[in-house]
């Protein structure tokens, strides 16, 4: 059978034209959304031109809308399985709501962008995204003679505004500033330069805020959650805790709904096992449960094992030493149920400690790492290895669906939580907790071998985080 070459294709957009000539840079936008948006998802794009970036993002229900007719029949052509209306953004009105909400490169053609984000505002659930890049405004100049001399697409209107402004005009629509970042210093392609730059020198301080793209995050302003409908899981993964077991019973408070505290056993050899099961007799009115680790290492591989048998709507851990004091659990319940937080993390290193609580080198470690991880992350964490942290079920449950992006990395099982919770874009704030020493038992931490596992997974987060691209 002969093929019809003469079947009509359609025709190049406006905007497609652009885009061959700054294809490097579209790749690399390309993959930006890629990495922020899980596959699957609903998601709408407000400004999709020919809709190759909502296709991209592999939605289960993709929606486009754009002001360019033209743009929008050649998207329906190539990507018949996705949705595509002609609206102004200061008009948009769709009825549904959507899991991300996609803004590349138009924010600064919108009159009124406070106007777009406020119709924004009913098209968002509790767990929508709003991902947003942009043109940072110190690149003006260059841009303009780049559309003067045809290297870029001219535009008759133009906003030029730093992140700064953009957060203020989301927190004026109801939403929330999750966590921004900048990238690419060399928008072209020249072979290993356009590499050194944009992979290497666009990270460093400095340098960093010349670069090209801004990357806003935000989320719909939560509403407080009733703590008292919310049932929490405490887990306690322990190994030879036993004179610290009865304690544990008797501080951790009782929260929400109802409280369970799931103590999780990594092959204890002085009695912490039997120890449970007296406080489980001893404590009939208290829901108690204990989870033998078996053949499993490491407290990553507890804390997973006790988050799947856990039955709260609530997950958090408490270490079993309680060097972190149990009574100010109920503090980061409050901020996960308010919807300060959807992670909440522990910090040791903000109050005095007591003494002893830390070695001196445990503690510059500590303030090295948090300045570190940090960094890495473009998310603030000071303490990244305190062991309370709590997250919703319904979280957890996407981070774990998640977890083959990072495979299993983490022997701490803080890691695993702070990674995914970063990757998917969750809301992270920090409780400070006063640390206390160690009354009974030995630490299990040993300072150089977890040492040389820290900077092992500083690495492994920068080719996650900060080398994706």
């Amino acid at each position: 059978m002969q093929t019809n070459t003469n079947t009509p294709q359609p025709a190049d957009t406006f905007c497609d034209k652009w885009k061959r000539k700054n294809a490097y840079y579209y790749a690399w936008l390309q993959k930006l959304y890629q990495y922020n948006v899980r596959p699957n998802s609903r998601v709408l794009h407000v400004g999709c031109e020919s809709g190759d970036l909502l296709a991209a993002v592999k939605p289960s229900y993709g929606v486009g809308i754009d002001t360019d007719p033209q743009a929008l029949e050649q998207a329906r052509q190539r990507f018949p399985h996705l949705q595509f209306h002609l609206q102004h953004p200061q008009e948009i009105q769709l009825g549904e709501t959507f899991d991300y909400i996609l803004i590349c490169n138009s924010i600064g053609v919108w009159q009124d962008i406070q106007q777009v984000f406020d119709r924004l505002r009913p098209l968002t659930h509790p767990g929508t995204r709003i991902v947003i890049t942009y043109y940072s405004y110190l690149w003006e100049s260059l841009l303009r003679l780049g559309s003067a001399i045809g290297m870029r697409r001219p535009n008759s209107y133009q906003n030029w505004l730093p992140p700064e402004d953009i957060a203020n005009l989301l927190y004026l629509s109801d939403f929330d500033f999750i966590r921004g970042e900048s990238f690419m210093l060399l928008p072209r392609y020249i072979p290993l330069v356009s590499s050194f730059f944009n992979r290497i020198l666009s990270l460093v301080p400095g340098f960093r805020a010349l670069n090209l793209m801004n990357l806003i995050i935000a989320r719909p302003r939560p509403q407080a959650q009733d703590s008292s409908q919310l049932s929490i899981s405490v887990i306690v993964p322990c190994r030879n805790e036993r004179g610290n077991i009865a304690d544990a019973v008797t501080r951790i408070p009782q929260m929400g709904r109802f409280t369970e505290i799931v103590f999780v056993d990594g092959s204890s050899t002085d009695g912490t096992p039997e120890e449970i099961e007296n406080q489980i007799r001893l404590h009939p009115d208290k829901n108690i449960k204990l989870i033998h680790q078996g053949q499993g290492r490491g407290k990553g591989d507890a804390v997973r094992k006790g988050f799947a048998a856990a039955a709260g709507d609530v997950l958090v851990i408490q270490d079993a030493d309680l060097t972190a004091p149990p009574e100010d659990l109920p503090k980061f319940f409050h901020a996960l149920a308010e919807g300060k937080g959807e992670f909440i993390n522990g910090s040791r290193l903000v109050y005095p400690m007591e003494k002893q609580a830390m070695r001196f080198l445990n503690l510059l470690a500590n303030k090295f790492f948090g300045l570190l991880f940090s960094w890495l992350l473009n998310q603030r964490f000071r303490d990244t290895l305190c062991g309370t942290k709590m997250i919703s079920r319904a979280n957890y449950d996407i981070l774990a669906a998640n977890r083959a992006f990072f495979g299993d990395f983490d022997p701490f099982g803080d890691f695993d939580l702070i990674f995914g919770s970063v990757k998917q874009n969750l809301k992270v704030v920090e409780v400070p907790v006063t640390y206390r020493a160690r009354t009974y038992g030995t630490t299990n931490i040993d300072r150089f071998r977890h040492g040389w596992l820290l900077l092992k997974m500083s690495w492994f987060a920068f080719t996650k985080f900060k080398w994706l691209k």
